[in-house]
């Protein structure tokens, strides 16, 4: 579970070192969470991962990341549209979508494969992937977005009271009874999350300039890691979790038998 952003060659080196920090702590979150989860699906450890703490902490990852990727493609919409025009920048988000959405299907395959049950349906790179074609046409809006992010949010919210007998607009936020996935990110809130962060972004990032001065901040070791991890963030989400299972699996008391 958890977000990530897609790597790009940037029209402009530019960054924000606040951004590439907060999404490391996201990442440091989600490998701490998924080391917990693990541990629970292992056997090595019982604890109920989507309640209580451990659910608002999982909830609170997924959270920032994708108000992360909202903020994250005003910043990159306002560099791109000097050098695109417009069907450059349609087609260029198109594949941005795309491309991540692909990367989601390709998580669905392997869980399939293991763990099987609870495999992943559609998952926060499924998310983010159609998130980025959704969002395109609402990038320039500052108060449109939050509007419309809220009531996705809202509606979300409110859905999920509630099962449906048919899984096919699962991606929605609609689920039938007894479903179960290792990582759920349906359109309904998820989406409306992403749209807040495209608001926020059009907000603090008005002048193009960062929000908090770099000064000497930024050699502060544990600041430059976490914008390491920051930068490296969709590398990070697909290879950590094979490394914390290869790890953590010779203490399991037998892998086959395991049951989330």
């Amino acid at each position: 579970m958890t977000g990530v952003s897609l790597p790009e060659k940037p029209v402009s080196r530019e960054r924000y070192w606040e951004i590439d920090f907060l999404r490391g702590t996201a990442v440091t979150m989600m490998i701490v969470f998924h080391i917990i989860f693990d541990l629970n699906f292992l056997g090595i450890y019982r604890i109920q991962v989507y309640s209580g703490w451990l659910g608002l902490f999982a909830y609170s990852i997924g959270t920032l990341f994708l108000l992360l990727v909202g903020v994250s493609l005003t910043l990159s919409f306002r560099r791109a549209k000097k050098h695109l025009d417009r069907i450059q920048l349609r087609w260029k988000y198109l594949k941005r979508g795309l491309m991540i959405f692909g990367l989601g299907l390709v998580i669905t395959a392997v869980t399939l494969i293991y763990p099987g049950r609870g495999f992943v349906i559609f998952g926060v790179l499924h998310c983010i992937g159609l998130s980025i074609i959704l969002s395109y046409p609402l990038l320039p809006y500052r108060r449109l977005n939050l509007l419309f992010g809220g009531t996705i949010v809202i509606a979300g919210a409110i859905i999920s009271w509630y099962t449906f007998a048919t899984p096919t607009f699962v991606w929605l936020g609609f689920v039938p009874p007894d479903f179960y996935s290792i990582d759920y990110f349906p359109l309904l809130p998820w989406f409306g999350v992403v749209l807040i962060g495209v608001s926020l972004g059009n907000t603090l990032y008005q002048n193009h300039r960062g929000m908090i001065g770099e000064g000497s901040i930024k050699r502060i070791l544990p600041v430059r890691s976490f914008c390491y991890l920051g930068r490296h963030s969709l590398v990070i989400y697909l290879l950590h979790q094979p490394i914390i299972l290869a790890l953590l699996s010779p203490f399991a008391s037998s892998i086959w038998s395991l049951t989330p």
